[in-house]
């Protein structure tokens, strides 16, 4: 009996894999904010790179504030493979000058963008800080939601965006590409 529950278990997985091969990818377009001094960045600037991690963060969320070490870590294991980085900062509350100072603070050597009036959010249904997306080449979403699965360093046991960017430098398809992102609400202008 147990085994014939595996059986139609394991046929269960393979004809969903094979319904949803085939699905077409969510995909982003191309946009243009201003980085904290005022110098324009668009979307499509990134199209050479290998993947393009969207990160939204805040400066005041202190769940957003646990994973600014790790983001800086991902950074610099991640970029001189191909991998882009962008932050992005959606806050109403949180003025270009305080997303100056912090990203100075932690030491961000990514791109900073301010998101005013919360359009990027929007078009990305992006809704707690950190949330992460990465997208390939022809902007298609590969990957989006969490970095990890705790806010506590030391209790992480899946790294969830090595695994998928690991999977996209080596050739293979992302396996896991959702998973639920927690952190501070995005505090948005209505």
């Amino acid at each position: 009996m147990a085994r014939q529950i595996l059986i139609i278990f394991t046929a269960a997985v393979l004809i969903s894999s094979i319904l949803h091969a085939d699905e077409p990818k969510k995909t982003v377009g191309d946009f243009t904010l201003e980085d904290c001094k005022g110098e324009k960045h668009s979307l499509v600037d990134y199209s050479s790179s290998k993947a393009v991690v969207l990160m939204f963060v805040a400066t005041q969320c202190p769940i957003s504030n646990s994973y600014n070490g790790r983001m800086v870590e991902l950074y610099k294991d991640y970029a001189s493979k191909g991998v882009s980085f962008i932050a992005i900062n959606s806050n109403k509350q949180e003025n270009v000058e305080e997303v100056r100072n912090h990203s100075k603070e932690h030491g961000f050597e990514f791109v900073v963008l301010k998101d005013w009036n919360n359009v990027i959010a929007d078009k990305l249904e992006a809704s707690v800080t950190p949330e992460i997306y990465v997208l390939n080449s022809k902007r298609e979403v590969l990957y989006h939601g969490r970095i990890d699965d705790s806010s506590r360093e030391n209790r992480v046991t899946s790294k969830d965006l090595r695994t998928a960017l690991d999977r996209i430098l080596a050739g293979k398809t992302v396996e896991v590409t959702e998973t639920k992102a927690f952190g501070c609400s995005i505090k948005r202008i209505k």
